[in-house]
């Protein structure tokens, strides 16, 4: 008899009105097993309801899968974080505060910012990384062939960074990027655009090995039926514009495609066996990987801060000078008193303390992850090696700047797109190369990898939020505030400039390369658009330098045999995986 009552139970029943006049049919249910069914019930027709299971159109996920529509959110599962990082959840924090400016350059004026989560890496690019990019791009754009002779070597870093008229470090400049006994040492010699460039290929790596672990694509290199060489080779972009276009429309380098949307209808012919069935991924499926890039310089200092372990409630207690907490560069711990917390250089000729005491573990670099993490999982955010950031220099930022996700830098791009409407794909034949004003030859667009052109004013046409492609030097000796303001650039023969440093030569030479000379004009100033950011002291530094607050910069095309550089992604949906209830949240009546 009771459990006749017990499924009794319906939604009509659940009306407010029917529930007074009910309740005598469950005196003799206790009230914990009426509450069980009532909360139950309420469920059960709450999923009946058929506008709450097709959304806002009736449509439920099933419905749509069966005439070949697919429903995003249906299978995503949140984002996973990427091999070797670690999740930075955003927040806001006064950008540029130091405690110390003895060189009272004013270029660390405290700027509030919001800065939005992001994955960042545990540590900085390793030798035995950057390795595997080099083997990599050996292998695939090999130096012997004519169509890629400059494509490698643009790669490789700069190892006579070692190199001091008046020292011997002959033995670093031969070893310290190839032999194993500096494998987990930080990549040097590197410049940013070699760093940027590695963050490229970094997410085409990344993304096709989720493919392969997915099923999707097969091991390219142990294929027999194809060569992964020029152009014939995985690249994100590339893939989704159109995976059959990928080696030349060879489909055996797929395996296995996801579910399709639509279920196989009852006739329809078998595909042959080995042939690639379902379907390819989208963007929309949620697994592939965002691009990985340089953080930029509010990212960077951020992280470093890890203002989160000062956190009291939405306030932040106190300043911190490093990247731990504390004013002083020793360990306060009784096991290592005394000890130094950071690869540094402690004073004139003492890089490394006196063996066995106050020892820092190196008189160079040190490997990664000798020294403890900071609050956010990040190790040697100060000291080691200094990081390239994506930022241009400017000297200063000022309270007018844009306060979310401040950069710049940015030169708005879309892709290049033929005659006949498709999107171009660099080839092995037509590879452009670009000459830095240090001589070096960079390609611009790798073969496989979709070209991109900057924005045309007609394209930003009644935008609000920008008018051009090229903002790097935004509200920076721009028109609008010279005495030409009533002009436009194009009507001028040389753009007005802020800053007079250097211009890129523009003299030819016979073979189609900038000829080499140096600037004979007096310069004030080594400010220009090709200066970039880098942060963090490092281990040739003092300490004043491993505030994360400070900033120095580089013409992008430099290296030095001090810095380095990790990458970043940015989080996909919520600012972080932690499950919280809003105090704000509404409270229904």
């Amino acid at each position: 008899m009771l459990q006749k009552k017990l499924f009794s139970v319906n939604c009509d029943l659940l009306n407010p009105y029917n529930i007074s006049m009910n309740l005598n049919n469950f005196k003799i249910i206790p009230k914990v097993i009426f509450s069980f069914i009532l909360i139950t019930t309420l469920v059960g027709c709450h999923s009946r309801n058929p506008h709450n299971a097709g959304g806002l159109t009736g449509w439920s996920s099933s419905d749509k899968s069966a005439v070949g529509f697919y429903d995003s959110k249906r299978d995503y599962q949140g984002q996973e974080a990427p091999p070797g990082m670690v999740l930075i959840e955003g927040g806001t924090f006064t950008m540029g505060q130091v405690q110390d400016d003895v060189l009272f350059d004013w270029n660390t004026t405290p700027v509030k910012q919001q800065v939005r989560s992001f994955y960042m890496d545990e540590t900085e690019v390793t030798n035995s990384e950057y390795l595997f990019y080099l083997d990599w791009m050996e292998k695939v754009f090999p130096p012997n062939n004519i169509n890629y002779e400059h494509i490698y070597e643009s790669a490789v870093p700069d190892t006579l960074v070692w190199r001091n008229v008046l020292g011997f470090n002959e033995l670093l400049s031969e070893n310290y990027l190839r032999h194993p006994g500096y494998a987990e040492y930080p990549v040097i010699g590197v410049s940013w655009v070699q760093a940027n460039q590695y963050c490229k290929w970094r997410t085409n790596r990344v993304n096709e090995k989720i493919l392969m672990n997915k099923g999707i694509l097969n091991p390219l290199f142990e294929l027999d039926s194809v060569k992964v060489e020029g152009k014939n080779h995985f690249d994100t972009e590339a893939y989704k514009q159109n995976p059959n276009a990928l080696f030349d429309g060879d489909s055996t380098i797929y395996h296995k495609g996801l579910p399709a949307y639509a279920k196989k209808k009852k006739g329809a012919p078998k595909t042959k066996r080995g042939a690639f069935t379902g379907r390819h991924v989208k963007v929309a499926d949620g697994i592939l990987s965002g691009s990985f890039r340089l953080p930029t310089e509010a990212e960077w200092e951020y992280a470093a801060k890890a203002v989160i372990e000062g956190r009291e409630y939405n306030n932040i207690r106190g300043r911190k000078k490093y990247a731990w907490s504390g004013k002083y560069t020793r360990n306060k711990d009784k096991r290592f008193l005394g000890d130094q917390l950071a690869n540094f250089k402690q004073g004139k000729g003492d890089y490394s303390g006196v063996a066995g005491w106050s020892n820092d573990g190196g008189d160079i670099t040190i490997q990664v992850k000798s020294y403890e993490p900071n609050a956010f999982g990040l190790y040697d955010m100060s000291g080691n090696v200094a990081e390239w950031v994506a930022d241009v220099y400017r000297p200063i930022v000022d309270n007018d700047a844009n306060d979310f996700n401040y950069f710049r830098g940015n030169i708005f791009t879309k892709k290049m797109i033929d005659s006949e409407g498709k999107v171009v794909v660099a080839d092995n034949f037509s590879v452009q190369y670009d000459t830095l004003d240090n001589g070096r030859i960079i390609p611009k667009d790798l073969p496989g990898s979709v070209k991109y052109v900057p924005v045309t004013k007609r394209d930003a046409y009644m935008r609000n939020n920008y008018e051009k492609a090229y903002n790097v030097d935004a509200e920076d000796g721009d028109l609008a505030s010279t005495k030409l303001y009533d002009k436009e650039e194009e009507e001028l023969e040389v753009k007005p400039r802020m800053y007079n440093s250097p211009i890129k030569p523009k003299v030819i030479g016979e073979s189609g390369f900038i000829m080499q000379q140096y600037d004979t004009k007096k310069r004030n100033t080594l400010i220009s658009d090709k200066s970039r950011v880098y942060k963090g002291g490092s281990w040739r530094d003092r300490e004043y330098w491993l505030d994360p607050s400070q900033r120095r910069f580089l013409p992008e095309y430099m290296a030095t045999n001090y810095i380095g550089f990790r990458c970043v992604t940015d989080k996909i949906g919520p600012m972080t995986n932690k499950r919280r209830t809003p105090v704000t949240s509404k409270v229904r009546h």
